[in-house]
């Protein structure tokens, strides 16, 4: 069941978003931070900052549309769906009301015979909720509502909007201490730097920066992915409220069964991905395990 921000779709759009705003500002040589005496701090949090969640919210509302693109979902007409696709309509927006949500998510399907669903879009009022054909054929009815509850509660509780503001603090941090970094280390490699005019700004700053920004960009995925794990356990817990806690279970204990019909192998999509990952491969991961989920449900742990 994957979460709605982003995650490594949401993540690489915003990484980029904010890495290209970044090159643009050096290019043009926008440094209000820059001054005679150094790094006037102040003005550097509020640039990292005005940037950092620009790049957060740019991918937040580009989120539905780079969904639709890169998984080739056909959304459902709920006025003329007949069949499967009616009942799968109405079951959704049955989970939505019971979710208190007042406008009804976008209902779509995408061919695929990985068993995978999702949620995202840029609020509550503008949400997606698409499956996988391999999710629909393979599973049982009550596994799939338990699966599609999951998927409304992450829009009920607002994950994608708490995920980009999460987002937008690593960016602005990422940005920052970059710079420091940049600053500093291109200090050292030019060694002359005028710092009573910064004539010197050369392009080892430019480089720096660059090269730090990834770095600490990579660093603020396992800060992102801890959020994203703690809210997948939320949704759980959701879908146990509108669908029923043994719907939920069995849905988890299915997904398990069928593991290896979740496709894993594009990892800029993995957010959207229902598997999570053991041992220190579990920092990057946006889902905990099947098992642990499981457990949480139990109430073991």
């Amino acid at each position: 069941m994957a979460m709605m921000k982003r995650i490594f779709l949401f993540m690489v759009v915003n990484i980029l978003v904010v890495m290209t705003i970044s090159l643009m500002l050096n290019l043009l040589g926008i440094r209000p931070y820059l001054t005679q005496s150094g790094i006037d701090y102040q003005a550097l949090l509020a640039m990292c900052s005005v940037v950092g969640f620009t790049g957060a919210f740019i991918s937040l509302a580009l989120s539905r549309i780079m969904a639709k693109m890169m998984m080739g979902v056909r959304v459902i007409n709920p006025v003329s769906a007949r069949g499967e696709e009616k009942e799968l309509v109405t079951l959704i927006h049955r989970l939505a009301q019971r979710a208190g949500l007042t406008v009804m998510p976008e209902v779509g399907i995408y061919q695929s015979p990985e068993v995978n669903a999702f949620a995202t879009g840029p609020s509550k009022s503008r949400a997606l909720v698409a499956v996988s054909t391999g999710l629909l054929n393979s599973m049982n009815p009550q596994a799939v509502e338990g699966v599609l509850g999951h998927e409304i509660a992450h829009i009920a509780n607002g994950d994608m909007v708490t995920m980009t503001l999460i987002q937008g603090i690593v960016n602005t941090f990422v940005m920052f201490f970059a710079r420091i970094a940049a600053w500093g280390l291109s200090s050292y490699l030019e060694g002359n730097r005028d710092r009573e005019n910064n004539r010197s700004i050369g392009w080892s700053y430019y480089l720096c920066s660059f090269v730090f920004e990834i770095i600490f960009s990579l660093l603020g995925m396992i800060v992102v992915c801890y959020f994203s794990r703690r809210r997948e356990f939320r949704a759980d817990a959701g879908s146990a409220h509108f669908a029923g806690k043994e719907k939920m279970i069995g849905a988890l204990q299915a997904l398990k069964s069928q593991y290896g019909a979740i496709d894993n192998s594009h990892p800029s999509v993995a957010t959207l991905k229902i598997s999570g990952r053991k041992g220190l491969l579990s920092l990057l991961s946006t889902h905990p395990s099947l098992d642990d989920r499981i457990a949480a449900l139990k109430g073991v742990i």
